[in-house]
């Protein structure tokens, strides 16, 4: 196996994503500014998780066999990112199981007690990934009228969003006027969907599609589609037999999706049945059953990816490839060597495996690989030192990992050329905030939000700790910071994708403001943020509620859903909303 080159030690820790419960409410609640010290200027130490800019008090070897910028110390007096800030399978803050190291994690409880005794009662029934039943579900979509709007951003009478009841929630008979008091300057709700009604224990719902023309979402055992502009339904929901239970995050050129769900509703019921999805037509296309793997392989939980035309399904020690446009069953990805088994996959514009092997023996590690899509081949492999496990993958083109090492409560975060020898790792001290997800039986490798890169340069949030945040960008070929840009409100800011040369960043709301999108030059000069769309101030509750939530920019508009319904039948909850002027 290919080791990793041995690289010179990088001074300081890193910062990586924070784990969190699915109930994390998208981006988290809004977190104190941090000041961090000019670059590559060492902070003076100091105990908890964010210390010395200089390898940590034990001077722990990194995951490629030569001393790193690792072990400084956490908050119980041990180094790592562990606790209250970004750590292997700890959330960022207090009371948040699971969201990944290093990262901002997602925040939903945050003056809200009663979502986080329900986010404690959901952590401990979503088992493997699975969701649970959904009660109605109902369509009501039936094609009902949605009143048309002007684009006009001064507020009118007739300036509410309709919900044509297509969620079949607690959301009663009238529609809800969130551009009521609408300011000058504001942008719009321009449509939104109530929820589907949902059990006490809550349902997930996984995904969202955003297409030239539609915008589509899973909710239990339905998909719906609405119009981008108008929210009108585009097709009649897909129902399904049974819950959703996966679904790919990516589309295919042709806007196509594959989501799974389960076999039955019995306690053996599995996450095996496979289903493509046209999301230009909302017909169904080819249909699978996910073979069951070796003793122990489970397919309790699997993860979906694609990847040009190859559907990656991995299991918990092993992956099967199909072809997307077919569903022929193309390869397997099984265990390798002596003791390796596939635990992992990330698709996109690569196909990235990670494996643990050596269970229990003295050479223990885990092992990353890019993989041939249309024959499974391993282009290259990494291997990481005992004790470090690769938690997330920031970007798969370029790559970027973000691993852990528990025992020595140390994390890590490295990029790697396109041959998959290192290229670099963060060299400086941070507590980074990226939003993540959490897995209970398996890693999940691309569950993070507000983390980019493009080819150059990975775009981090910094973990805010009394008001506005920054924003990042290190160099990939040298891990050392470029510029840094603060949040142009008191509210934390989290990148979402690079545009035309810009970084797209999220400003989260508050009580007195909606949300804004914003764009930061990534040239030289300056990187003032500019804004692109002010949301409203009357849909801020709604805006800042979700329990947890996705979100997207695509064409001018904002797209924010939820991602777990909680079952409160006191309130309405929304399913998705799209903002624009």
């Amino acid at each position: 196996m290919t080791q990793p080159p041995n690289q010179p030690p990088q001074p300081g820790g890193f910062g990586a994503p924070q784990n969190q419960p699915p109930s994390g409410s998208g981006f988290g609640a809004p977190r104190p500014p941090q000041t961090p010290p000019p670059p590559q200027t060492p902070p003076p130490p100091q105990p908890g998780y964010g210390a010395p800019q200089q390898p940590g008090p034990y001077h722990q070897p990194g995951p490629y066999a030569q001393p790193g910028p690792y072990g400084q110390p956490g908050p119980y007096g041990r180094p790592g990112p562990y606790g209250p800030q970004p750590g292997y399978g700890y959330p960022q803050q207090p009371g948040h199981p699971g969201t990944p190291p290093g990262g901002g994690s997602r925040n939903p409880f945050k003056n809200k007690p009663a979502l986080a005794v329900a986010a404690a009662v959901a952590a401990l029934l979503v088992i493997g990934g699975t969701v649970f039943a959904v009660t109605g579900g109902d369509d009501r979509d039936g094609g009902k009228p949605v009143a048309g709007r002007s684009d006009d951003a001064r507020p009118t009478a007739s300036d509410a969003p309709v919900d044509p009841g297509d969620g079949s929630g607690d959301g009663g008979e009238e529609p809800e006027d969130l551009n009521a008091g609408r300011q000058a300057g504001e942008a719009r709700v321009l449509w939104y969907k109530d929820a589907p009604d949902a059990p006490g224990s809550g349902a997930d719902a996984p995904g969202m599609w955003i297409t030239d023309e539609v915008a589509a979402k899973a909710a239990y055992k339905q998909l719906f589609a609405y119009g981008v502009k108008d929210g009108k339904p585009a097709w009649d929901p897909i129902a399904f037999p049974q819950k959703i239970c996966a679904a790919t995050p990516q589309k295919t050129a042709d806007d196509k999706i594959v989501v799974a769900y389960m076999s039955g509703s019995s306690d053996r019921a599995e996450c095996n049945q496979l289903q493509e999805i046209d999301l230009g037509t909302g017909k169904k296309g080819w249909k699978g059953e996910v073979a069951d793997g070796a003793l122990f392989d489970s397919t309790l939980q699997i993860e979906l990816s694609i990847t040009g035309k190859t559907l990656m399904v991995g299991r918990s020690q092993s992956g099967t490839a199909y072809n997307v446009e077919t569903g022929a069953r193309m390869w397997d990805k099984k265990r390798y060597g002596e003791t390796c088994f596939p635990t992992a996959f990330a698709g996109g514009e690569k196909l990235i495996s990670v494996a643990s092997c050596g269970a229990g023996g003295a050479d223990e590690h885990d092992e990353v690989q890019e993989l041939d899509p249309a024959t499974g081949r391993a282009r290259w492999t990494q291997k990481f030192d005992k004790g470090w496990r690769v938690a997330r993958t920031y970007s798969v083109d370029p790559l970027v990992v973000y691993s852990t090492n528990e025992d020595k409560k140390a994390w890590n975060i490295s990029a790697f050329t396109a041959g998959g020898k290192l290229r670099s790792q963060v060299g400086f001290d941070e507590d980074f905030a990226p939003e993540c997800g959490w897995a209970i039986l398996q890693r999940d490798l691309q569950g993070c939000l507000g983390v980019v890169a493009d080819a150059n340069t990975l775009y981090l949030p910094t973990k805010a700790t009394t008001g506005a945040n920054e924003i990042v960008a290190i160099s990939l070929a040298t891990g050392k910071e470029k510029w840094r840009v603060k949040s142009p409100a008191d509210e934390s800011m989290l990148p979402l994708k690079t545009e035309g040369g810009d970084l797209i960043a999220y400003v989260q709301p508050s009580y007195d403001a909606g949300g804004r999108i914003v764009s930061i030059p990534t040239g030289g000069g300056s990187h003032k943020p500019a804004r692109l769309l002010q949301n409203p101030q009357s849909a801020a509750d709604v805006e800042s509620g979700f329990f947890a939530k996705d979100v997207d920019w695509v064409d001018g508009r904002f797209y924010l859903s939820t991602t777990r319904l909680t079952g409160n039948d006191d309130t309405r909850e929304k399913l998705m909303l799209a903002y624009g002027k």
